[in-house]
């Protein structure tokens, strides 16, 4: 597992290229048959990427959870919420199928003992992508199709920024206890996500990317508002965002990307906005 520690925005303002994306960037997160887990210190989120071939994987596998979560299974006291970004896949929580087409999403609840992935087609396979936050109390394991999300146009194609964000583990949608996450697709000829862009001081956010053609990249600017870097991306990349730090990203092309939250609250508008020209 990839431990990431919190950074002081003070640090971050010296930071090379290489140190940034030593930090922030997750990358190479879908290996045959294999786990690869990133947990990050800040408000202790842990993403995943999970890509069965040949075998049924355990959310666990190499992964010592008593030594890294000090419990004695990996959601004994956290919650998930997973997509399937690639072929037909199935996910089994304590003896119960779930199958997950592209783009279907799953929430698990805290107190789920086993949890395993497996893809229908080896030729096809699943790319689970997983992201969990601590949880208090138990909610209700849910599977949404993409139809079930919550739907919320924004933008304009005048300004390069028009998209649909649909909000699946959303208290709109269902129940949780923290996690909050969803999926925005921009519209042909569009480029600009979460443009104004905003910081949010009470939760933190990973972004990842995906359904970028080859030989396209999304550039994602992060940091202090005053003190803006960017981040290369390529498809399936992953980044973490502070807290403190704004998240917003221009791509050479239209793109997807995944967003999840956690942190003190679920109020997807709680945002402190900001105007363009109010960056630097």
């Amino acid at each position: 597992m990839d431990i990431r520690y919190s950074a002081n925005p003070n640090d971050v303002k010296r930071y090379t290229t290489e140190e940034l994306r030593r930090e922030f960037l997750i990358t190479d997160l879908y290996e045959p048959d294999t786990v690869k887990a990133t947990y990050s210190h800040v408000d202790r989120m842990v993403i995943m990427g999970i890509m069965p071939v040949s075998e049924t994987v355990s959310i666990d596998k190499g992964i010592d959870v008593w030594h890294n979560f000090g419990t004695n299974f990996f959601l004994e006291r956290r919650e998930a919420g997973v997509f399937n970004l690639g072929g037909p896949g199935v996910i089994e929580c304590d003896g119960t199928a779930y199958k997950l087409g592209y783009e279907d999403c799953l929430y698990i609840a805290m107190g789920t003992k086993s949890v395993s992935f497996s893809s229908v087609d080896a030729e096809n396979p699943a790319r689970f992508y997983l992201a969990s936050t601590p949880a208090h109390r138990a909610c209700k394991t849910t599977f949404l199709s993409f139809a079930d999300a919550n739907k919320r146009p924004l933008g304009s194609e005048a300004n390069a920024n028009k998209r649909v964000i649909n909000q699946f583990i959303h208290p709109e949608v269902l129940d949780t206890c923290q996690l909050s996450m969803g999926l925005t697709q921009l519209a042909p000829g569009s480029v600009w996500n979460s443009m104004p862009c905003h910081t949010h001081e009470r939760r933190m956010e990973v972004y990842t990317y995906f359904e970028l053609p080859d030989d396209n990249v999304v550039m994602h600017f992060m940091g202090q508002p005053t003190e803006t870097r960017d981040i290369v991306m390529q498809n399936f990349d992953a980044v973490i965002s502070p807290s403190w730090s704004i998240h917003c990203g221009c791509g050479t092309t239209n793109y997807t990307f995944i967003w999840a939250m956690g942190g003190e609250n679920q109020a997807f508008d709680d945002m402190d906005n900001l105007r363009p020209n109010e960056l630097r």
